[in-house]
């Protein structure tokens, strides 16, 4: 007989996330995150590795988080709110500056001078 051994893929996504369905907070997949502090004694191992993608990726969206750890990007989305809740991941804040009417004018007439 083979000897049975658990495969760590084969979590079920409830025990991942402690039997919750639904992030604290409204989350898309396309939020972008970015790792704000280390990781807590006794942070839960899906959670390390969302930190872990963080931190040596930079900002990331959290369907990019989801693709890189291949888990589902529901649980993703309940992993990363707990960490933004804990203050373990933030999101960045969105620029001041927003470029003139002008100059994006001058970039789209650019751009459809290479198009012709």
């Amino acid at each position: 007989m083979s000897n049975h051994r658990r495969d760590p893929d084969l979590v079920r996504s409830y025990v991942r996330t402690g039997g919750r369905l639904r992030p604290s907070r409204e989350l898309d997949l396309v939020t972008l995150v970015v790792a704000a502090q280390d990781p807590a004694p006794g942070t839960s191992p899906d959670a390390l590795r969302v930190l872990g993608v963080c931190n040596r990726r930079r900002v990331l969206s959290l369907a990019e988080i989801a693709a890189y750890l291949d888990l589902p990007p529901s649980v993703v989305k309940i992993l990363a709110s707990d960490l933004l809740d804990s203050g373990h991941l933030a999101t960045p804040a969105p620029a001041k500056s927003v470029p003139e009417l002008a100059l994006l004018e001058e970039v789209l007439n650019g751009l459809r001078a290479l198009a012709v």
